[in-house]
């Protein structure tokens, strides 16, 4: 298996901020414009102003053992490896059957030495499991993107299979809804809860990205899951770039206007990130709650991504082994192996 993630610079440094942002900005499913008008602007103008910037966000929430998103990515990893192992071992098979690797779109671990590393353990059989719940171009397909390119060299090519999107799985939608009530129980209930989403331009959609209406349905079911009125939530966009209309409501402008209405508490949840990360932690958590309280808010909680809970490793494990049907199957009983050898080869006399 290999789990795919956006990615993260390596260190909280301008020097390396700019070596990813240029990774990442380069790819034509993050940045659709014509190469000859965006290659000069983004390295004659973005990647000169933007690292800085950038570098000063990622150090405000790097911790002792590195950039949160890859801390969490390989705990998830390792757990998942846990959950897997047992439920292979109920099917007859060895527990390290299913070697699962973490590859990030931009940065470092990479898709391509992930699958250089299940190559290495000669798997045949790979499945490819962004960790983006809501299909989009940008995120989903882009994963696609870098597994064909890597493979478009190799010549023994193994058999692919692709999760595109798991935006109204029943098990994440009940591990986001555990999670949410797990917070309230130790910290109470909001005023209001805002679902924050990552943006993407608004043309995606009128060219048939079914990114907003994922995002529409994760929302609407969880806030079922959780049995809430349509007043006590409200779903919003973020992470805006650049001047083009991007899907709205703008979350930046939700928590203002939340600030202003003198709302008393505010949580929000970001449930298309499986990870906590540069969005949520600084994003949300910081700039986010700044803008709450200027605008005259009071009280703002941010709920913490699924990360690690048990539900959520619970349900990556169920989806797996669903998406691995007919690949995890218990080796032949030998001796029925051998029976059937010996009817074939009676058969054969007889013929």
């Amino acid at each position: 298996m290999l789990l795919v993630n956006l990615g993260t610079p390596a260190a909280p440094t301008s020097r390396v901020v700019r070596r990813y942002l240029a990774q990442f900005l380069s790819d034509p499913r993050v940045v659709e414009l014509p190469r000859a008008l965006w290659q000069p602007l983004l390295h004659g103008v973005v990647l000169n102003v933007r690292p800085a910037r950038s570098a000063q966000r990622y150090a405000a929430i790097w911790t002792q053992d590195g950039s949160p998103l890859l801390v969490h990515s390989l705990r998830q990893r390792t757990l998942l490896l846990g959950y897997l192992g047992q439920r292979l071992k109920r099917a007859g098979l060895a527990a390290d059957a299913c070697p699962v690797e973490v590859g990030m779109r931009y940065g470092s671990p990479s898709i391509a030495s992930a699958l250089d590393k299940l190559a290495a353990a000669q798997c045949e059989k790979i499945l490819v499991l962004p960790l983006y719940p809501q299909y989009a171009a940008s995120t989903t397909a882009s994963a696609f993107d870098a597994v064909a390119a890597h493979f478009a060299h190799v010549r023994r090519v193994p058999a692919l299979r692709f999760v595109e999107t798991f935006h109204a799985d029943a098990g994440y939608i009940k591990a986001l809804a555990r999670n949410v009530n797990d917070y309230w129980m130790q910290n109470g209930h909001p005023d209001k809860l805002v679902l924050s989403f990552h943006g993407v331009p608004r043309r995606t959609l009128d060219a048939g990205d079914p990114y907003h209406c994922y995002c529409h349905v994760t929302a609407r079911l969880l806030a079922r899951e959780l049995g809430l009125e349509a007043t006590q939530w409200i779903l919003s966009f973020q992470s805006r770039f650049g001047r083009a209309k991007w899907l709205t409501p703008y979350t930046a402008d939700v928590l203002r206007e939340l600030g202003a209405a003198k709302t008393g508490r505010v949580d929000v949840f970001c449930p298309g990130f499986v990870a906590d990360c540069l969005e949520t932690l600084e994003e949300i958590a910081i700039d986010g709650q700044a803008r709450y309280r200027a605008a005259g808010g009071a009280a703002f909680h941010l709920i913490p991504c699924l990360n690690e809970h048990p539900a959520w490793i619970a349900a990556l494990a169920d989806l797996a082994y669903r998406n691995l049907a007919g690949w995890l199957e218990a080796p032949p009983d030998i001796d029925a192996r051998q029976q059937t050898q010996a009817r074939a080869r009676a058969m054969g006399a007889k013929l």
